[in-house]
């Protein structure tokens, strides 16, 4: 196969799959699949709901159709996978999505087509965990009659700056020379180039460090804030002084959410205790930064309690609900933790976000977000998300939502720094 006789489908249209989609399909025909019928009809219509793509960026992709059949799928020989890969309850890699995916494709794999995986795993995941998939619903050999790749994604949700084409992308191969075609592919959309890893593992492994890198660093800063919080100092005061040396890392205390940051470690710790290490760094770090919704609220009771504000009862507003600022992804957003740690003290808890879907937000966590607080309602204010309409609204309009006596708890520094009663 050479890269004119690709016919390319992309599996999962979510964050990930669709910006592709859209880049393969301003340059070539695409095929852009999904089982959510009500996406697709979305798509069609020329509006995507996640905002990564605006309506003129979906016209400008004249390549791309969309298609919820998996019958559809049979006239295309290349399959980029990009369906989500969480963790359980019990933060253990839950590869369903994944693993459904490879069935789906594995019904109608035929002899010398590629699957390309971009979904976050551990080390070994495409070759021990898909690939017999594919094997056993399609009853070809891999490397034989069928071929894999590995390509993580390194989308940034709601980041408007790093998009798909200009991320430097890692490629992979099952063999030298699907590697080669792996990487010729991406490069027909990545001006930012690429860099082709020398296994599958390899790249799978470099994609799941990157994320638990970052992980470990915030952990960092946010152990650090705790120890400043009790010494009285304000740790975003300490951060800026020290990042005046030139190789200081710019990191920032808070939650960690997302579909990566707080979730990749766990699916390389997984790997790393089913070979016999148990790895006490990266565990360490998540367990931390696991604890900083309860933390947060223990703070802000404090405080509470200081200024003589009955904490039974009371009423508190959470000012965002999405794991990141400026976009609608809730995925493991840790702000839930906050949010239920609040309910335990039997305080009454409010979240305002106008990115959101109050229909996902009640379906995925049971919350039903306020349409507009009330102003002069609250014992507290957190500010939890830095969206740029909380900024605009600056610090008056945001006290304003509080009672005469309320505690204004600012986790993102969005606020001047005296303005606020707490900062993490």
């Amino acid at each position: 196969m050479t890269s004119s006789d690709i016919q390319l489908a992309v599996v999962g249209l979510g964050y990930v799959g669709l910006p592709l989609a859209v880049e393969f399909g301003k340059q070539r025909s695409v095929l852009g699949f999904d089982i959510n019928t009500r996406r697709i009809d979305a798509l069609r219509a020329g509006h995507d709901a996640t905002r990564e793509v605006s309506d003129e960026e979906l016209r400008e992709a004249s390549g791309l159709r969309y298609s919820a059949d998996p019958e559809d799928l049979r006239a295309c020989n290349v399959f980029i996978v990009t369906v989500p890969t969480p963790i359980d309850e019990h933060k253990r890699p839950d590869l369903t999505p994944l693993v459904k995916a490879s069935e789906t494709l594995g019904k109608i794999l035929k002899r010398g087509d590629i699957v390309i995986y971009e979904s976050t795993v551990y080390p070994g995941a495409t070759e021990e965990d898909c690939v017999p998939v594919l094997e056993r619903h399609s009853g070809l050999k891999f490397n034989v009659d069928f071929f894999a790749g590995y390509s993580p994604e390194r989308i940034n949700p709601g980041d408007k700056e790093h998009r798909v084409a200009s991320i430097r992308k890692v490629t992979s191969g099952s063999t030298p020379e699907v590697a080669e075609l792996v990487d010729q592919l991406y490069r027909q959309i990545i001006t930012a180039g690429t860099h082709k890893a020398e296994s599958i593992r390899v790249a799978e492994a470099a994609k799941v460090i990157e994320n638990t890198q970052r992980d470990l660093n915030i952990a960092l800063i946010n152990e650090l804030a705790i120890i400043f919080n009790r010494m009285g100092i304000d740790t975003e005061a300490v951060l800026q002084a020290a990042g005046t040396k030139w190789n200081f890392l710019p990191f920032r205390p808070g939650l960690v959410g997302g579909h990566c940051i707080g979730v990749d470690p766990y699916y390389l710790t997984h790997k790393a205790q089913s070979i016999g290490y148990h790895p006490e760094i990266i565990l360490a770090g998540r367990r931390l930064n696991d604890g900083m919704g309860a933390y947060v609220v223990s703070q802000l009771v404090k405080a509470m309690l200081k200024r003589r504000i009955q904490v039974e009862g009371a009423r508190v507003l959470v000012m965002g609900l999405t794991f990141k600022e400026n976009c609608p992804d809730l995925r493991n957003t840790r702000i839930v933790d906050i949010v239920k740690e609040l309910c335990d003290y039997n305080i009454t808890a409010d979240v305002y976000d106008p990115w959101v879907s109050a229909d996902e937000a009640r379906h995925e966590y049971g919350i039903s977000p306020v349409a507009q607080p009330e102003p002069g309602s609250y014992d507290a204010v957190i500010l939890a998300v830095a969206h740029d309409q909380f900024k605009a609204m600056g610090d008056a309009d945001i006290r304003a939502l509080g009672k005469p006596e309320h505690v204004l708890y600012d986790l993102k520094y969005v606020l001047p720094r005296h303005t606020a009663d707490l900062r993490l």
